[in-house]
């Protein structure tokens, strides 16, 4: 599965997922460029050291104007991008629906959502010069167990399943587009956040394998889906949550 030759913008790749999944791309052969508004220098230095390429671009992906002026430096700098991986996302806090302001809603719209139609509309045109491509999208398990206090969170990462099902019959087949649900994952922002006793019991229970998951864990069905083995892979909605969904 390899990547030689390919251009992997990573979204939120400073660290925690982003970083493992960057890694893991590069790791297979991909140069890479990391999207974020916190410093991507150890990544980068992580990347050439494996001695692939690597960029870290100041981005805010909620912003049009800065999606799109990153998209231009890795033209400019790399060439046209052959892979997007929209990671990029804030955590949830738990909030009821009475407690949900506009402001919760609207700033989590912005980032788990609104970036990524930002990313593809700048990225894509460039996997379509280059006549490949692929998405991965990042959307979340709890898009079908749907846990109390999330509604803001959920209907977001509702939102990235329908878009990757949307892009993926407009922009095939020259560009796959998939999403990948995990459950919780632990990474320094979950640590950050902090997570009740109540709810990681009840996130464990619903697992047949009893561990969150790690970010590693993603890693692997990523270079997967963007190698050119996963070819017939399609507006699909990958679960990696230790056995807690069955299907869609």
């Amino acid at each position: 599965m390899s990547l030689e030759g390919r251009i992997a913008v990573v979204t939120g790749g400073a660290r925690g997922i982003g970083r493992a999944l960057a890694e893991g791309l590069a790791q297979a052969g991909a140069d890479i460029v990391s999207l974020d508004l916190s410093d991507s220098a150890e990544l980068v230095a992580t990347v050439e050291g494996l001695g692939r390429r690597a960029l870290g671009i100041v981005t805010d992906v909620s912003s049009p104007e800065s999606v799109q002026a990153a998209a231009d430096e890795v033209a400019s700098r790399l060439g046209p991008a052959h892979i997007l991986v929209n990671n990029a996302g804030l955590h949830p806090h738990m909030t009821s629906f009475a407690d949900t302001t506009w402001e919760l809603w609207s700033t989590t719209m912005r980032v788990n959502f609104d970036a990524m139609f930002l990313t593809a509309k700048s990225f894509a045109p460039q996997m379509l010069e280059n006549g490949w491509g692929r998405i991965i999208n990042m959307s979340s398990s709890v898009v079908n167990v749907a846990p109390l206090g999330g509604v803001h969170y959920i209907a977001s990462k509702a939102g990235v399943l329908g878009l990757t099902r949307a892009l993926a019959r407009e922009l095939g087949p020259s560009i796959t587009v998939n999403a990948l649900a995990p459950s919780i994952v632990e990474t320094p922002g979950l640590a950050e956040t902090g997570l009740p006793p109540e709810v990681r019991d009840a996130v464990l229970s619903g697992q047949i394998l009893q561990e969150f998951t790690q970010a590693g864990d993603l890693a692997g069905l990523v270079v997967f889906l963007c190698s050119d083995e996963a070819r017939f892979f399609t507006g699909q909605h990958f679960h990696i949550d230790g056995g807690t969904v069955f299907g869609d």
